[in-house]
């Protein structure tokens, strides 16, 4: 709004301002910091008195974990709100890579929304059944794919090789779906610490802000050997705001966590992510930088296959974040070695814009 504002303008005097991204990527991370922390306490009261008994703990979870009991959950709603509210404030409404990931952030948002609904409703930590959730994320994922790709080509580009693409064709909107709902998921599995899921994903929201501002600049990407997308740019502010409304909702998720994200974020920052990453023609890179969201489902996909077929576990527990915890690492010290983990993986995921 303040973009189109300024540009009926002309951009005259302190407007001029606006006309740049890297200004209106900071007002928006500094945006949705400061709305997040100022409605937080509101969101959580309300939700703590809504949903009495909480986040239904699971009894077959690390023993810690049942001190938890009566932790509210959905915070993924500040998330949603301080996001969308700063995007709508500094972002060019008419691009229409912002509109297809804010599609797909509140559409996994609502879905994700109904699912923690459901486990409060019902007292269980089940939620709504895993074929629904899924036929509703691939419908919104296939959406964004659908604008996305309308914008860009459908070549898949390989990093660390300049101008190296795989030509996908047709199979790109399926990929490119895919990447959305895998990693919308990825991030899901992650969030079962207070603050695991929430800093990597700043962190990976980090990295992909500078990566969307170069690929959107036709100079920086020649220079780099990295595919030009315009338009893309744009979303670095979308990245800022994910980061300001991250930090915020961490200020609250901080151990001991006073509200849970829930599904309602996970699902909803994971997706974006994703999506984020398609629009930037990054997909592969997005595997590096989120390379803990990465690892986390891989631990469940292994432990999951081998326990069918020989009845044995590999990892004590599924995430790997519990198996850790099972070995007896303390619940901080689980959390704080993997955003280590997180942002070495940001930087090797980052080198590929120049290791070419």
């Amino acid at each position: 709004m303040l973009y189109l504002l300024a540009q009926w303008l002309e951009f005259e005097g302190l407007l001029n301002l606006v006309r740049y991204q890297t200004f209106r990527a900071g007002a928006a991370m500094l945006t949705a910091l400061a709305l997040g922390l100022v409605i937080g306490p509101r969101f959580i009261n309300m939700l703590r008195v809504r949903q009495g008994k909480g986040q239904p703990i699971r009894a077959d979870g690390p023993q810690s974990h049942q001190a938890k009991r009566g932790t509210p959950t959905m915070g993924g709603l500040m998330i949603l709100t301080s996001l969308t509210v700063s995007l709508l404030l500094w972002s060019d409404p008419l691009n229409p890579f912002v509109w297809a990931v804010l599609a797909v952030t509140v559409g996994f948002g609502f879905i994700g929304f109904m699912d923690d609904l459901d486990k409060v409703t019902k007292g269980s930590h089940r939620g709504v059944s895993g074929r629904t959730r899924l036929l509703l994320e691939f419908i919104v994922a296939g959406v964004a794919a659908w604008i996305i790709v309308s914008q860009i080509s459908t070549n898949l580009y390989v990093p660390f090789l300049t101008g190296r693409a795989i030509p996908l064709g047709p199979l790109y909107y399926v990929f490119a779906a895919t990447l959305i709902v895998g990693f919308g998921n990825a991030v899901n599995l992650t969030d079962g610490l207070d603050g695991l899921a929430t800093m990597p994903v700043v962190i990976a929201a980090g990295a992909f802000l500078l990566i969307c501002y170069l690929v959107g600049r036709v100079d920086y990407s020649d220079y780099l050997g990295i595919p030009h997308v315009p338009g893309a740019g744009e979303l670095a502010v979308f990245c800022a705001g994910i980061m300001g409304a991250g930090l915020a909702f961490l200020w609250f998720n901080a151990p001991p966590a006073a509200v849970f994200m829930g599904d309602t974020g996970s699902l909803a920052l994971g997706g974006a992510l994703g999506a984020i990453a398609v629009a930037a023609h990054h997909e592969i890179v997005l595997l590096i930088v989120g390379g803990l969201f990465v690892m986390e489902t891989a631990s469940v996909i292994i432990q999951v296959f081998w326990f069918k077929r020989t009845g044995r576990r590999i990892f004590r527990m599924a995430p790997i974040h519990h198996h850790f915890e099972q070995l007896g690492w303390k619940e901080s010290t689980v959390v704080i070695r993997f955003w280590i983990i997180a942002i070495v993986l940001a930087v090797i995921g980052l080198s590929t814009l120049k290791l070419r």
